[in-house]
């Protein structure tokens, strides 16, 4: 199997900005907890604060997709509901 890699960005709607920083860190914590993840990084665009810098390393498409479940059901996936998402996934 292939390593899966997500890259790109979200946009955060500034309503949304303090509750999506506050969450950042559980959900960088959490993720980088999940079996199958090799690398996550979030990081605020220094251009933007409205922009979040997005990459993600995954050994493979099935611990990518087991994160993805677990993003969609958490508090962070109902904090950032409305952020819109720029992503490119290789692998």
């Amino acid at each position: 199997m292939s390593k899966i890699t997500l890259k790109g960005y979200i946009l955060v709607p500034e309503q949304d900005l303090q509750i999506v920083k506050r969450e950042l860190s559980n959900h960088k914590k959490l993720t980088l907890k999940e079996q199958g993840c090799i690398s996550f990084s979030v990081s605020e665009n220094s251009d933007n604060p409205l922009r979040f810098d997005v990459f993600e390393e995954f050994v493979d498409k099935a611990a990518f997709e087991q994160h993805q479940a677990r993003v969609k059901s958490s508090y962070w996936g109902k904090v950032t509901l409305n952020v819109k998402r720029h992503y490119k996934i290789l692998g």
